[in-house]
């Protein structure tokens, strides 16, 4: 079978001119005896490679060493092997004033920079001559020579061709050469990913699959696309690497006073927002040890239970606050050598205080209109409360007391619901006019309140409130519906004895049961009066029902907007925007020009999309034909969309809503069982509560925003590996 070669090229060395010879720093992944993927990570000219002469196989060891731990384990950092002008001149379409041009060390054509082997590798001496050989005792070693490929309107000018391949000890100079382009990836403009960055949203797999798919799955791949984009994530950070031990790359620089400027404001901020963060961090202690010292009295149950979701969400609030400067550290450096991993750690780290950040800009859009307008929202909500209560409720229960909408009703059992109804509702207001004064002042509690800790404390709050001063529908929902539920069961039971079954509690079934005549004449009896009462007691039962159900509704919407405020992911919409690179999604070959080894032309097509008139595109044979000796393309990702990205988070926040939960509530409000008051929306989880001295906070905060400018500025100044923190 003829051996298959795929190069990944930086797209970068071709488009600068090449020099008289520089040497191949990458991977090289094979998955198959007669495919061999070399992935070149970077090229370093002889100047620099000959200063590190005494030290490159700990250098090439060290960066190794670095890597991420599955490249470790499929592929290992090594010299790849060399490429210039001036390997095998005169052949493989290097003309002789291309030579001239990029080959100044030789006189007349004749390079005089190396001599070379018998096969055509350049002769290094001294201890790169020692890593080719090691090189080659690992199986491979490539030779590489420039050819030209003119596309200005690409930047591309020069191309790699293969010489010839040290092959497991044999020298290989006819294969078919698949040529990728690339741009290196570098953190904070774009990376390549094959797969979805939540893998669990991948469709489920079918129970039963085919047998062509099994025998698919079982032949051996033709190559492995994973270690070869993780290894391409992890080119820029293995030049960084290398570039740190170049003695000639490292130079002091100068600092401007527009960088002292910078970096004087910048621990200004860090100052301020660290003594802001104490201070909350000051109270939510003292409220944590009050409530812990008034945890066993039975006010304190009370309120726990009457005030639960404005809990939940200040626990989740205050964990988001105490642990924002410990999500900030940078912990886990291996996962910085991927560009991939490093956006994926900087994103969920970046994550939480992107949240926290539009929760309170929010809390304080609506907190300060909340403030400036509490006597016209206080008398607004008194009207709508006062018209809920007078116009519907109260009328309500009159319209039910008589014939409401013609049906002829139980007067008497009419009469008790409806008077009933009507004292309770009347308790209820009354005690409501005492409240009413101190309502201003929970509006202004409110819109501080949210000023402080953001917009989803006060909805919460405002979702218990609403509980509150509703408890009387509910109490009255509450009692109608029990009232209907057992007469349902009653008529139920009654029904079946004139069927002859009966229900069996132990095997959950009907079983056949002989009756006596006295339990006929029974059931009969007390059939008859349920079956006529059942009218008026569903008539109050679907008007409280729907009064507790559009409360219950209002208490959900403000739920899914807490669950949407928490969920969405902010940092990952606005770097959507700004920059959609940094999120790709699944790569694509473009091919731009085929070699044809029966042509007497160096390339004998181009196929470029942007030039070729669709009716000139080549045929699927001529294709096949052409590429089965070299093909040169170039590598793209495509991108994630705005929905594919906050979709799966809204999915998890909620998971708890399906079609199973909207069937049990509509049977449940049917049946006149409980029916739940909440979507269960899925909440970020709390963390066990933070506990150090003042001071170390304070310190905490400030290393934590100092850290970000630190290592902006090492990136910048030293270029040595990616920034942690920076969002560039």
């Amino acid at each position: 079978m003829r051996r298959k070669c795929r190069i990944w090229w930086p797209k970068q060395l071709s488009s600068t001119q090449p020099s008289c010879c520089k040497f191949l720093f990458g991977w090289f992944v094979t998955c198959s005896s007669d495919s061999l993927d070399i992935v070149v990570a970077f090229a370093s000219n002889r100047e620099s490679s000959s200063n590190l002469q005494s030290c490159l196989q700990e250098i090439l060891h060290s960066i190794n060493g670095n890597m991420h731990v599955s490249l470790q384990d499929k592929s290992k950092f090594s010299l790849l092997g060399q490429y210039g002008a001036c390997i095998n001149y005169g052949q493989n379409g290097v003309e002789e004033d291309d030579l001239r041009k990029t080959c100044t060390h030789g006189v007349d054509g004749v390079c005089e920079c190396y001599g070379q082997w018998r096969c055509g590798c350049l002769k290094n001496d001294g201890f790169l001559g020692q890593c080719r050989q090691v090189s080659m005792e690992s199986n491979y070693w490539i030779e590489l020579a420039y050819d030209s490929l003119r596309l200005q309107a690409r930047g591309i000018h020069w191309v790699p061709k293969l010489h010839h391949l040290h092959w497991k000890k044999e020298i290989v100079s006819q294969c078919d050469v698949h040529v990728i382009l690339y741009e290196t990836p570098t953190y904070g403009a774009h990376h390549l990913s094959l797969r979805y960055w939540n893998s669990s949203e991948h469709g489920k797999a079918s129970p039963k699959k085919p047998q062509w798919v099994d025998e698919l799955q079982q032949k051996q791949p033709l190559n492995d696309m994973d270690t070869v984009v993780l290894a391409i994530n992890s080119a820029s950070a293995s030049q960084k690497y290398f570039e740190r031990h170049d003695s000639f790359k490292q130079s002091s620089a100068n600092i401007p006073i527009i960088s002292m400027f910078c970096t004087f404001m910048w621990h200004i901020l860090a100052m301020s927002l660290a003594s802001l963060s104490t201070l909350f961090y000051i109270f939510i202690r003292f409220f944590h040890s009050f409530l812990n010292f008034e945890s066993q009295s039975w006010v304190y149950s009370a309120s726990a239970k009457a005030f639960s979701n404005t809990w939940i969400n200040f626990r989740i609030r205050s964990c988001q606050i105490l642990y924002w400067p410990i999500f900030l550290q940078d912990n886990d450096l291996r996962s910085q050598t991927s560009v991939e991993c490093a956006e994926r750690v900087a994103l969920h780290k970046h994550s939480l205080w992107s949240s926290l950040v539009v929760d309170i800009l929010l809390g304080d859009l609506i907190g300060l209109a909340l403030l400036f307008h509490a006597e016209s929202v206080c008398s607004w909500v008194s009207n709508i409360a006062s018209n809920l209560t007078n116009e519907l409720l109260r009328s309500g229960s009159v319209w039910l007391m008589g014939v409401p909408a013609g049906f002829k009703l139980n007067i008497e059992l009419a009469e008790v619901l409806g008077m009933v109804s009507l004292n309770t509702i009347q308790i209820w207001s009354t005690l409501w006019i005492f409240v009413g004064s101190l309502f201003i002042y929970f509006i202004k509690g409110l819109a501080i309140l949210a000023i402080l800790f953001g917009v989803t404390i006060p909805a919460a709050l405002v979702i218990d409130m609403i509980v509150i001063v509703t408890l009387h529908v509910s109490t009255l929902h509450w009692l109608i519906s029990i009232l209907y539920s057992q007469q349902l069961h009653a008529l139920a039971a009654l029904w079946r004895i004139f069927r002859g079954r009966k229900w069996n509690p132990l095997r959950q079934r009907l079983d056949s049961f002989d009756y006596t005549v006295k339990q006929h004449v029974v059931g009969s009896l007390l059939f008859t009066p349920l079956l006529l009462l059942l009218p008026t007691t569903s008539v109050f039962y679907i008007f409280f029902s729907i009064m507790n159900t559009a409360v219950s509704l209002s208490c959900m919407f403000i739920e899914v907007i807490i669950s949407v405020i928490h969920a969405t992911p902010y940092i990952k919409i606005a770097l959507r925007l700004i920059k959609p690179r940094r999120f790709p999604l699944g790569i694509w070959f473009e091919i731009i020009a085929c070699h044809n080894n029966s042509s007497h032309s160096p390339w004998s097509a181009y196929i470029d999309k942007n030039s070729l008139p669709v009716d000139e595109a080549p045929r699927k044979e001529d294709i096949d034909r052409m590429v089965s000796s070299v093909l040169i393309s170039i590598l793209h990702s495509n991108y994630w969309s705005i929905g594919q990205m906050v979709l799966p988070h809204y999915r998890k926040a909620f998971s708890g809503v399906s079609g199973s939960y909207i069937a049990t509530s509509v049977f449940g409000l049917l049946s006149g069982n409980k029916v739940a008051s909440t979507l269960g929306a899925t909440l970020p989880s709390t963390m066990p509560w933070l506990c150090i001295p003042y001071n170390e906070y304070w310190c905490l905060c400030r290393n934590s925003i100092l850290a970000c400018m630190v290592d902006c500025n090492y990136y910048r100044c030293h270029d040595s590996r990616p920034p942690s923190f920076g969002l560039t």
